[in-house]
C-alpha cells in the first residue's frame, strides 16, 4: 500500500482542495451551502488529482522523462516499485472513479438545471479526466509543449471555483473569476516550481516546459510574477465586490505573509534539491491562504 500512497504523490492533494474549498467558502458566505454538495466535489478532485499523478508517472517514464539522471522526487514506475502494466490498469480505474464520483456530483447538484447547464458540467469534467490523462500521456502530451500551465490554470483554478460555486448557488458572478484567479496563479505556482526543479532533465529529454523555453532565471521571475497576480487577486477581491475594507479584510495579511516569505526566499541559484520543498510550501500556504480568505468573506457577510 505504502507504494501506491506515494504514487498518489500526498503533498499535492491540498492544492488540489484549494480552489473547491474557495468555492464552497465563497458560496456559504452567499448564504447558500450544501455539504453533500462540498463533500461529493472534494471526493472528485481529489480523484482526479491522483489520476493526474499517476498518469504523469506512467508518462513521464513511457516518454523517457524519468530515466536514470533524475535524482530528486523518483517516482513508482522509474524505480520499479509498480510496473507500467499495474499503473495503465490504475489509471484507467481511478478515471472510471472520477468519472462516477463527478456524475454523482452532478446528480445532486443539478437536479432542477436545464438540460444544457448538465452538457455544460458533463463536458467539463469529461475534459477534466482527459487533461489529467493526456498531460504526459500518449504521442503528443500536451505538457511537453508548455502548456500545462494553462491548464493547471483553468481547472484548479477558474473551472474548480466557479463551478463548485455555481453547484452550490446556481448563480454566477464575474467579480468571482479574481479569487479564482488567485487560486489559479498559485497553482500554476506549483507547477513551475516542479518544472524548475527538473528543467536540467526536461532539457535532455525534450520535454519543453516553460521554464527550458525561457530559461532557469526567466523561470524564477515568472515564479515571482505568479505569486505577485495572485496576491493582487486576493486583495482585489474586496474593492471589486464592494465589500467594506473592515478589521476582518486587514485580517487578510495573515494569509498572504508566508507567500511573501517565498517570494523572498526563492532564488535562480538553488539546486534541485533546494527547490523540491517549495512544492509542499507553496501548496500548503496557498491551501492557507484560501482557508483565511474564506473565514474572513464569511464573518464579513454576517
Amino acid at each position: 500500500m505504502n507504494r501506491w500512497v506515494d504514487a498518489a504523490r500526498p503533498r499535492t492533494l491540498p492544492l488540489a482542495l484549494g480552489s473547491i474549498l474557495l468555492g464552497n467558502f465563497l458560496a456559504y458566505a452567499s448564504g447558500k451551502f450544501d455539504l453533500l454538495i462540498a463533500i461529493l466535489a472534494t471526493l472528485t478532485t481529489l480523484l482526479l488529482q491522483i489520476l493526474s499523478n499517476f498518469a504523469n508517472d506512467l508518462g513521464d517514464f513511457s516518454n523517457g522523462v524519468d530515466n536514470a539522471d533524475r535524482k530528486v522526487a523518483l517516482r513508482a514506475v522509474q524505480t520499479g516499485k509498480i510496473s507500467q502494466q499495474e499503473m495503465r490498469t490504475a489509471v484507467i480505474w481511478t478515471a472510471v472513479l472520477s468519472f462516477f464520483s463527478g456524475n454523482s456530483l452532478l446528480f445532486f447538484g443539478l437536479k432542477n438545471a436545464p438540460l444544457e447547464v448538465w452538457g455544460t458540467f458533463l463536458g467539463l469534467g469529461l475534459a477534466a479526466i482527459a487533461a489529467a490523462i493526456a498531460y504526459t500521456v500518449g504521442k503528443r502530451p500536451y505538457g511537453y509543449m508548455g502548456l500545462g500551465d494553462i491548464s493547471v490554470f483553468l481547472f484548479f483554478g477558474l473551472i474548480g471555483t466557479m463551478g463548485t460555486y455555481y453547484l452550490q448557488t446556481f448563480s454566477l458572478n464575474l467579480i468571482l473569476l479574481l479569487p479564482a484567479s488567485g487560486c489559479g496563479f498559485l497553482s500554476v505556482a506549483v507547477l513551475n516550481l516542479n518544472n524548475l526543479r527538473d528543467i536540467d532533465n526536461d532539457i535532455k529529454s525534450g520535454k519543453n516546459s516553460i521554464p527550458v523555453r525561457i530559461g532557469k532565471i526567466n523561470g524564477f521571475y515568472y515564479q515571482k510574477a505568479l505569486y505577485i497576480l495572485a496576491m493582487a487577486c486576493f486583495y482585489a477581491y474586496p474593492f471589486a465586490a464592494g465589500i467594506p475594507v473592515n478589521g476582518y479584510q486587514q485580517l487578510l495579511i495573515l494569509g498572504i505573509y508566508p507567500i511573501i516569505v517565498l517570494f523572498r526566499e526563492l532564488h535562480p541559484g538553488m539546486s534541485s534539491v533546494q527547490i523540491d520543498p517549495y512544492l509542499k510550501k507553496t501548496a500548503l500556504r496557498t491551501l492557507f491562504l484560501i482557508l483565511v480568505f474564506g473565514i474572513i468573506q464569511i464573518l464579513t457577510s454576517q
